[in-house]
Parts: structure tokens; sequence; C-alpha cells
């Protein structure tokens, strides 16, 4: 599968889970998608250097939700997906999700 493909699949699929999010009562506003590929802050091979991971932020009842639990629902959701969906609550990051390159499952 090319990098493209990738991110055309992680596209639709973080669009599937917004929808999901919606279904289930909570709301999203888009958070980090992209980092620059020269960049050296942060994980130095982040997916967001290639567009296969997001940061989103989820309220609910307009309470933003910052804790890793509140996103579980959604995390383990996106996990079955597709053999290569991972989500950060995983390590404890809750509100990270990407599209690994290889099946990690």
């Amino acid at each position: 599968m090319t990098l493209r493909q990738k991110q055309s699949i992680f596209a639709f699929l973080v669009a599937r889970l917004i929808i999901f999010a919606k279904e289930n009562g909570y709301e999203i506003t888009l958070g980090h998608a992209l980092r620059d590929p020269d960049s050296t802050i942060g994980i130095k091979d982040s997916l967001k250097k290639k567009k296969l991971a997001i940061d989103l932020n989820l309220f609910k009842d307009g309470k933003y939700l910052t804790k890793t639990e509140s996103h579980k629902l959604l995390g383990e959701w996106w996990e079955r997906q597709h053999l290569h969906c991972r989500w950060g609550g995983r390590w404890e990051d809750g509100n990270h999700y990407e599209f690994t390159e290889k099946a990690w499952r």
C-alpha cells in the first residue's frame, strides 16, 4: 500500500470516527494533524509527519474532556476499524489516533 493510499484510508476513517463520536453524544474539534517533516520537535518518526495521525479534542455537554479514559469508547472503536488503526490511549495519549505503517495487532 502506498503512502497516499494509507493517507486516504486514514482520512476516511477519521471522518467515520467523528460521526461515531457525534452519534454517541460527543463533539469533536480537530487538534494537531500535521507536523513539518523537518521538525525536530516531538517524536522523530511521528506519523503526523506523514499525515497518518491526528489529535482530536473531545467534548461532552460543552465540557472539554482531557483524560485518556474519556476517549476509551472512541479509541476502542477506532482500533476495530482496520489492522493499522492504533489508539494513543494504549500509552496514555488518549486524544491521539493513528494509522500505523504496518499492522500492529
